[in-house]
């Protein structure tokens, strides 16, 4: 039997994703250092990926622990790797469907055996799994080995509350058929009328027997099991949608989880290595230069990213721009219309990957051309940058009318509709302006305050966060107690 007067241990697994494991790394080190005992499984392949950006070989095991930085200091985090059911060689961003097929009906037999490993172990045990709300199986995982189960929601409370009232969408005419509704969604709890359009892009898609769909089907209905919920938003950013779902479950706004000093963190979470732009941004004027980054995964077809590219070079603004090898394709490395680094000079730095918090916070970058990542969003927010969106997936489109219509922090660049060099041109020049950067940068600032606010001692993200433990330990104290009854 596992010792009763052990520290309490919760296991965590985040979704394979960039945009995933960056906040679940972050709450595991909240958790470690408010007392509790963490064991972080990632997949081999992230970990893979993570120290080939460190240009790391692996320790004679095999292994290499990226939170061995954070353990010297004296929190209790311990690491292992799990297969996600793919050989790590293969190209999960090419093959897109394939990875999620193996997520969806291969992981959870892996994830089980691991889960297994640790709650077995002599003296040590376990009592609560922190999973991904994506995932189909942590219900059922956490029920065969006794655990809690804690889902952690990395997107905002409003995407969440879409995604767990489908049926209402189905019900109503506006998901799940031909011929879908096209007037304002008015019925979901605590959800102001909402277009259509608005919508997540796998809730706009007639098509609903894909392999993604198939998981956030699963997913949800599998978090309804869940004991508590986490969410990576604050409630004075989404007060209705987070107020209605706390009716339904124990939800808690714990956002934004942020590494402590922001820019920087002790752990290594980049599957790529990061170029360093800070020596040319010291170069240009306060508040002048765009940055460009469309994410860890999401692609960009080859027509759009020539027009943004030839947009750019007319707006006459500079810019960095974060182009990752694949944005197109694995299979197209150099998708840039011939000529274009050329002629731009030293008006652009252009680069694979960055640390993008500390570029964001460097005084020169005045505004930020996005595809709406809910990280991107938040990382824009705390460092006071407007945005120009160009959502392209998922929870992205949703994320755009949050920026763009609730705060008025930024810019519409395209509603899926032809992008045209002309109106991103036009857009930048008008979201770089000194006039309308002004204005944005005033709201920016207004939405930053709710966040810094929120993390205060006195905060309502601080105060979730406390809520949290104390109900967690509650319910784990009265496992305890009624194993010790039996």
């Amino acid at each position: 039997m596992a010792d009763h007067h052990r520290k309490p241990h919760v296991i965590i697994i985040p979704y394979p994703l960039q945009g995933h494991v960056n906040p679940s790394v972050h709450l595991a080190i909240k958790l470690a250092s408010r007392g509790f005992a963490v064991t972080f499984i990632n997949t081999q392949y992230v970990h893979h990926h993570t120290l080939k950006a460190l240009d790391r070989k692996p320790d004679g095991d095999g292994s290499h622990d990226i939170f061995s930085n954070v353990r010297r200091s004296g929190l209790d985090i311990r690491y292992t790797t799990v297969s996600d059911g793919l050989p790590v060689g293969f190209d999960r961003s090419l093959n897109h469907e394939q990875f999620m097929a193996s997520l969806l009906h291969v992981f959870s037999a892996h994830v089980e055996e691991v889960v297994g490993s640790i709650v077995a172990r002599p003296g040590e045990g376990a009592d609560c799994l922190i999973a991904d709300t994506f995932y189909v199986w942590p219900s059922k995982v956490a029920e065969k080995f006794g655990l809690l189960y804690v889902s952690f929601w990395t997107e905002p409370a409003l995407v969440f509350s879409l995604y767990y009232h489908v049926d209402l969408l189905r019900i109503n005419g506006h998901f799940g058929c031909h011929d879908c509704r096209e007037d304002p969604i008015d019925y979901i709890p605590g959800v102001q009328p909402l277009q259509p359009k608005d919508m997540t892009s796998y809730l706009q898609e007639s098509e609903t027997s894909s392999v993604c769909h198939q998981i956030i089907f699963n997913a949800f209905q599998d978090v309804k099991a869940a004991d508590f919920v986490l969410c990576n938003t604050v409630r004075e950013l989404e007060p209705s949608t987070v107020l209605a779902l706390q009716e339904q479950k124990p939800f808690y706004s714990v956002g934004p989880v942020f590494p402590e000093g922001f820019t920087r963190s002790d752990v290594a979470t980049s599957l790529w290595p990061e170029s360093d732009c800070s020596q040319w941004l010291d170069t240009k004027p306060r508040g002048s230069v765009l940055y460009v980054s469309f994410g860890s995964y999401t692609h960009l077809s080859r027509p759009d990213l020539e027009e943004i590219a030839h947009g750019l070079s007319l707006s006459k603004v500079d810019f960095v721009w974060v182009l990752r090898a694949d944005i197109v394709s694995s299979n197209d490395v150099d998708p840039l219309p011939d000529g274009f680094k050329q002629e731009l000079g030293d008006r652009a730095m252009i680069i694979p990957w960055c640390r993008q918090k500390a570029v964001l916070s460097h005084p020169a970058i005045g505004g930020f051309l996005t595809h709406c990542g809910w990280n991107s969003i938040l990382e824009s927010i705390w460092s006071g940058v407007p945005m120009l969106c160009f959502p392209l997936l998922t929870d992205q489109f949703t994320n755009r009318k949050l920026v763009v219509d609730d705060w008025r922090i930024g810019l519409n660049l395209s509603d899926r509709n032809k992008t045209t060099r002309e109106e991103v041109a036009n857009k930048i020049a008008r979201l770089m302006s000194k006039e309308s950067r002004s204005e944005f940068k005033n709201a920016v600032e207004a939405v930053k305050k709710k966040l810094e606010e929120a993390l205060m001692p006195d905060g309502s993200s601080t105060r979730d966060f406390d809520q949290f433990l104390m109900d967690i330990k509650d319910r784990i104290h009265q496992k305890k107690h009624l194993c010790n009854g039996a």
